[in-house]
């Protein structure tokens, strides 16, 4: 028996829902994206082997979008789970630095929304619009 992955294996992934006020962060996936393309998302990505989710959740948003998080240890406000993934989600309400598309090969646009804008949006997964409503509903910490 071999001790290699498991090729069929859920992939493990982080995003942020970053609020800045009355309005969420968003990625434009790009239309070449294998995986949901031309629609909007969050910054996030890839657990990587060995790396915790709040780690990787840090990792991805310093790559994606340019910005440091501390990396969360509270649970995640949100969870999606598919036949092919994992997601865990954490809101984030601070950070340093400006958000910026650092990575323009996966997305081809970001944007802050309100909530009153988000629903014209094509978005990644149809339990994000409940959830954008409820973060921006919920004091700050």
């Amino acid at each position: 028996m071999s001790n290699t992955a498991d090729s069929s294996a859920k992939a493990r992934i982080v995003a942020g829902l970053l609020r800045d006020g009355n309005r969420v962060l968003l990625c434009h996936r790009s239309r070449r994206r294998r995986w949901y393309p031309d629609v909007w998302d969050m910054p996030g990505g890839h657990v990587e082997p060995g790396e915790l989710p709040g780690e990787a959740l840090a990792r991805e948003l310093r790559e994606e979008v340019g910005i440091d998080i501390t990396a969360p240890t509270a649970p995640p406000v949100h969870e999606v789970h598919t036949d092919t993934f994992d997601m865990q989600i954490w809101l984030v309400d601070a950070w340093q630095g400006s958000p910026v598309n650092a990575a323009p090969d996966e997305h081809d646009a970001i944007g802050w929304f309100t909530e009153d804008e988000l629903g014209g949006l094509c978005l990644a997964h149809d339990s994000y619009l409940a959830l954008f409503s409820r973060a921006l509903a919920r004091p700050r910490a």
